[in-house]
């Protein structure tokens, strides 16, 4: 082959049947938002030698660390490590966990080259703590390179990126249970049909979404990766998100009316999406993860570093190369049956709700400041309890056995910035809810149609360093930073108008949740009555009869063991 299409890495064969080399061969000069429209196209996938082309250019443009192993790097180093010795012998570098590199229709030759281009990489990158993703992106761009050491210098330009805005290979074991949460957020959020599912299916909902990326690196087929690395290559982490969350909507989908076996959960996934082709075509996929409207890149990665910052106070750093199953709470442990007692809901009901939480505060226990029961049906009491809380979790029975409640983001001492004042504060990650007669959940409605303000990359350039210490700052909640960007405030997005953005508010005389045309909630200051209707914010019908009498009210906090103790 003269055109450098199959290199002696590939088995053409398998790879024919795979992705047909039909498409065109070559591609003049375009700019970056052709290339991203194009990515996203597929303008390139059934061409073998154009993706080669494309890659080489991509790869070469990010930029990276002066010094960053090449080819000849490579070279020098690859008999020193290998030696005579068979790769089989050799074991894979502690970094990739055991994750077995996929095939994508590589022969012998190809597998091996792999593991070697692996061991060399942990030689050069000693930093690399965790990185399981590391081994389906050397087996696909061993595709593209003419030999081992264009691949190990590709791979290496790719880890080596130094640029701020740009995201691309998690490696170390915090940015990955970072990933892991950031994602578990957006599932709860994006999929919420989904989400239910896996919730009655699993014991741990997040340890599901825990796979979230071995879904894309190693599950998916070689021609659905190769499209997702397309645009991977363009956009960078974002698109990850998308397409994990599209194989979800696909999932829930294929599994509507069937049961799914509680223990089998995480396996039914993968097996789905191992055999997603029997279903779902690569354009399908791809169309319905760009269909989805999600957060801005600033707002992603204010909620990354949030979660990164709840991890880094339970001790886990960038140096962690594993985790003990008590790093990581478990949301059926986070409710323990033997310590959990509430008037208004049990237990399991205690989990479904957990399970809508954002995921840094999941990883709690819950712990209740106020109930009508102990402290009487005062809203002063309430306050008094509550204030230096932050997030709370209210929940109230009716007297006629209806129970609803609502999630609210912000502590409720910031009512008193208003000089008494019935004024709205919160965030978008507010959210209200019913349990009895029905289950549902209702969140900020700018959540689907989200509009990012232009000029909301202020924040995020100023702080998009991992090791600046703006980000450092960004995570102490005592900074004017953190207090001026948190994650889905208001001022970040355009909102047709401002009864979007009521969350929650209170004085002396009443509490309110949800505004704009009606109030979501409304109690009065004797905690004895109260009203319910559809509000802006929420877009959600009456919680319970919309004229109530209050049987029982109960605000949670969130205790975590591994900081107190």
């Amino acid at each position: 082959m003269g055109t450098r299409e199959y290199n002696r890495f590939v088995d053409p064969d398998k790879m024919e049947a795979m992705i047909p080399d039909l498409g065109p061969k070559n591609m003049i000069n375009v700019d970056f938002q052709e290339i991203k429209q194009l990515a996203r196209q597929g303008y390139w996938a059934k061409s073998h030698s154009l993706r080669g082309k494309v890659y080489q250019r991509l790869i070469e443009e990010i930029p990276c660390r002066t010094v960053t192993p090449d080819a000849s790097v490579y070279s020098d180093i690859v008999g020193k490590i290998v030696g005579k010795r068979s790769t089989s012998s050799l074991p894979l570098p502690e970094f990739v966990e055991n994750s077995l590199a996929p095939t994508y229709c590589l022969n012998p030759q190809g597998e091996e080259a792999v593991q070697k281009i692996l061991l060399c990489i942990a030689n050069q990158f000693p930093d690399i703590s965790y990185c399981p993703t590391l081994p389906a992106i050397v087996a696909l761009l061993l595709h593209y390179s003419i030999d081992e050491a264009e691949c190990f210098e590709k791979t290496c330009h790719i880890l080596a990126c130094n640029d701020p805005n740009k995201r691309f290979i998690d490696q170390s074991f915090l940015a990955f249970e970072t990933s892991c949460m950031t994602f578990g957020d957006l599932a709860t959020k994006y999929c919420q049909a989904a989400h239910r599912l896996l919730v009655e299916a699993s014991e741990d909902v997040f340890q599901v979404y825990s796979d979230w990326l071995r879904w894309l690196f190693g599950d998916l087929p070689l021609n659905y990766f190769a499209r997702v690395f397309d645009v991977f290559l363009v956009e960078g982490y974002k698109v990850l998100y998308r397409v994990a969350l599209s194989i979800l909507k696909f999932f829930y989908k294929s599994r509507v009316g069937k049961t799914v076996e509680s223990e089998n959960v995480k396996q039914d996934i993968r097996k789905f999406v191992r055999d997603i082709h029997q279903t779902v075509s690569p354009e399908k996929l791809m169309d319905k993860a760009f269909s989805i409207r999600l957060f801005s890149r600033k707002e992603i990665y204010l909620l990354q570093m949030a979660n990164e910052a709840v991890l880094k106070q339970k001790g886990i750093t960038v140096k962690h190369k594993s985790v003990s199953p008590s790093k990581r709470m478990f949301v059926h442990l986070a409710v323990d049956p033997g310590n959990f007692k509430s008037e208004i809901v049990s237990v399991k009901e205690m989990r479904d709700i957990w399970s809508w939480l954002p995921e840094r505060f999941a990883l709690c226990q819950p712990l209740l400041i106020f109930s009508t029961t102990q402290h009487g049906y005062s809203l002063t009491r309430l306050y008094y309890h509550c204030d230096g809380h932050e997030p709370t979790l209210l929940l109230l029975k009716t007297t006629e056995k209806e129970v609803c409640g609502a999630y609210l983001s912000t502590d409720w001492k910031d009512r008193n910035k208003f000089g008494g004042k019935l004024s709205f504060f919160g965030t978008g990650e507010c959210f209200v809810f019913r349990l009895k007669p029905r289950v549902q959940r209702y969140v900020w409605v700018v959540i689907k149609h989200p509009e990012p303000v232009k000029d909301s990359t202020t924040v995020l350039q100023a702080t998009a360093s991992s090791s600046s210490s703006q980000v450092e700052d960004l995570q102490n909640p005592d900074h004017p930073s953190s207090r001026l960007s948190p994650f889905l405030a208001a001022r970040h997005f355009h909102l047709p108008s401002k009864t979007e953005s009521m969350f929650m508010a209170g004085n002396n005389d009443c509490i309110i949740i949800g505004g704009g045309g009606g109030q979501a909630l409304y109690i009065d200051e004797d905690l004895n009555r109260g009203h319910t209707g559809h509000c802006d914010t929420f877009n959600n019908e009456p919680l319970c009869s919309e004229n109530f009498h209050i049987s029982a009210l109960e605000v949670w906090g969130f205790w975590d063991a591994d900081i107190q103790d």
